[in-house]
């Protein structure tokens, strides 16, 4: 039997091909584009060269929708397996090196990229010069597999059953605040329900609810639908608000902490601060590891026991 002439692939045809895989992905040229870091315009060329020489369009598109061809999908599903393969590959090939090499998406909260990251990826960074991270901070619950990312961080309880969770934090003080002002010209609360009679500064969650306040006294659980005039998504948000008297705040102590070091911020209700799960590093266990992400657990988890053993 003859064989069948093995076609030559070039390299602007596997950076058009990855770059068809990730605006089918994203059906979405702006999104696609900024994944990719290239202009719109120069995305939308690339796609237009690749459907030019494969003789075929591989994406209906309008002024607003983007979405597959018969063929489009078809051409998808397979070099999904294929551009698999290949990372795998380097994967393998790159557990040969002596440091790892290559770039990290990750997808992180924002209480993880202050707590977690600002403190230690400087660390990673100067310790494997080859790896390059890039990081996208928001609260709101991301697909880390559709999306592209490698892994993300979230708090405990957040994450799918399905993907691998590394524990990243201590377990999480959440404490209410104020400033002095505020609580010198209000009668500071005894127990959670005085709220009520506070303003407060409410937050919307990453998925779009408005926080209830969660407070733990002696095994006895409260939980506070607060009233306010002001409502956030954002923890800075919060304290600026609160450290300008607005009211009464609500967040990880270890984000008050600064303000409370140097007397901008009080504590409210201090018996009742609860402790929370702890913050977990996830990622998808049914592929290969990218190269890198081991050693970012490493030495997160490492920088983490010393700063246990120093009591910082």
């Amino acid at each position: 039997m003859a064989q069948r002439p093995v076609s030559k692939i070039s390299r602007a045809d596997l950076a058009d091909l990855n770059s068809f895989l990730v605006v089918h992905r994203l059906c979405n040229f702006t999104q696609a584009a900024k994944e990719l870091g290239v202009t719109t315009s120069a995305l939308s060329h690339s796609i237009r060269n690749l459907e030019s020489r494969l003789g075929v369009r591989l994406l209906n598109r309008t002024s607003r929708t983007v979405s597959p061809t018969e063929a489009g999908s078809s051409l998808a599903k397979r070099l999904e397996i294929g551009f698999s393969e290949i990372g795998d590959a380097l994967a393998e090939v790159n557990r040969h090196r002596e440091s790892p090499a290559g770039r990290l998406r990750l997808n992180v909260l924002h209480d993880g990229a202050h707590l977690v990251l600002a403190k230690y990826l400087p660390v990673y960074l100067k310790k494997y010069p080859d790896m390059s991270v890039e990081v996208a901070v928001e609260d709101k619950m991301v697909d880390i597999v559709a999306a592209g990312f490698d892994a993300g961080i979230r708090f405990g309880g957040t994450i799918p059953a399905d993907l691998v969770a590394v524990k990243i934090s201590s377990p999480l003080k959440w404490v209410a605040v104020a400033s002095p002002g505020y609580l010198y010209r209000r009668t500071a609360p005894v127990i959670p329900e005085d709220l009520m009679h506070h303003n407060c500064i409410q937050m919307r969650t990453g998925q779009g609810i408005i926080y209830r306040w969660d407070f733990e006294k002696d095994g006895d659980h409260r939980v506070i639908d607060v009233p306010g005039q002001v409502c956030v998504n954002d923890t800075n948000l919060v304290l600026d608000f609160a450290r300008a008297g607005v009211g009464i705040g609500y967040c990880l102590e270890a984000r008050a902490m600064p303000y409370l070091q140097i007397g901008e911020l009080r504590r409210v209700l201090p018996d009742w601060a609860p402790t929370e799960p702890p913050m977990y590093l996830y990622y998808p266990g049914h592929r290969s590891i990218p190269p890198g992400l081991h050693e970012l657990i490493d030495v997160i988890r490492n920088e983490l026991s010393n700063s246990k053993e120093s009591g910082n």
